[in-house]
């Protein structure tokens, strides 16, 4: 017998994972694209139509936003937990079957970041070689495009595909992945959050974690980049306000129907 599905709220559209984290897991080991929207995000989804796309058509949404679950549990008298990327990638992370070689196929933002974590992930058991990295070009906005990675996930067929890129393109990458394969891995786009665990981000301690405080240390640590990204994101308050449980209707897009 298979379990039942774990319950979600649907939040903008998206239906959010409402139960355990170890239900989570699961479900994003069965393949699927996996989002993990911060508030700036999702505050981009309104006017990118792109973006939208890929967290309405996401297979598992993760509560990464600290902003929404609190508004969202403040109006509607809930109890929905929150689940960060960061403790959803320590999850993945110490699920044995990644550390089967060629399981896993890291898209990382350029070839610095694949050294570091090249070197980090087999300080941790991982056997990871240089044929399981790929780095990402600049990518535009809007919907995008990129054969030279279809190619390189259709050749290993790896179970995953870890997408350790900014938010905003790695939902949009996710989305053409799982549009353009042949078959479908598990996609997650766990942005920054194994920085955190490496050493090239801001420490991250569990309690802040669980404490929804993980913007307060990155703003400390690079406040000229942070501050202005958090603060223009509490316009999600209205968004939420205005929008509830249905969609956004983001402007027309010459992309949007590709």
């Amino acid at each position: 017998m298979t379990s039942p599905p774990a319950p979600t709220r649907r939040i903008l559209g998206i239906d959010f994972h409402a139960g355990t984290p170890a239900e989570a897991l699961q479900r994003a080991l069965c393949g699927g694209l996996v989002v993990v929207p911060s508030a700036p995000v999702l505050v981009n989804a309104t006017v990118e139509p792109a973006t939208l796309a890929a967290l309405l058509e996401s297979d598992l949404a993760l509560t990464d936003s600290g902003l929404m679950v609190l508004y969202w549990n403040l109006t509607r008298g809930d109890s929905l937990r929150r689940l960060s990327g960061l403790e959803y990638l320590k999850l993945l992370l110490a699920e044995k079957s990644l550390r089967a070689p060629g399981a896993v196929f890291w898209v990382m933002p350029n070839q610095a970041a694949i050294e570091r974590n090249h070197a980090w992930l087999q300080g941790q058991g991982f056997p990871v070689t240089a044929a399981d990295f790929y780095a990402a070009p600049q990518y535009p906005g809007g919907f995008l495009s990129d054969p030279a990675l279809i190619a390189a996930v259709q050749a290993r067929r790896p179970r995953h595909v870890i997408l350790a890129i900014g938010g905003g393109v790695q939902e949009r990458l996710g989305l053409h992945l799982k549009r353009s394969l042949d078959y479908l891995p598990g996609i997650h786009g766990i942005g920054a959050a194994i920085g955190f665990l490496n050493g090239d981000q801001v420490h991250i301690p569990d309690w802040a974690d669980r404490f929804f405080l993980g913007w307060l240390f990155r703003c400390f640590q690079s406040p000229a980049r942070f501050i202005p990204r958090y603060w223009n994101a509490r316009v999600l308050i209205s968004i939420l306000r205005r929008h509830g449980e249905n969609a956004p209707s983001p402007p027309d897009h010459p992309n949007c129907a590709q």
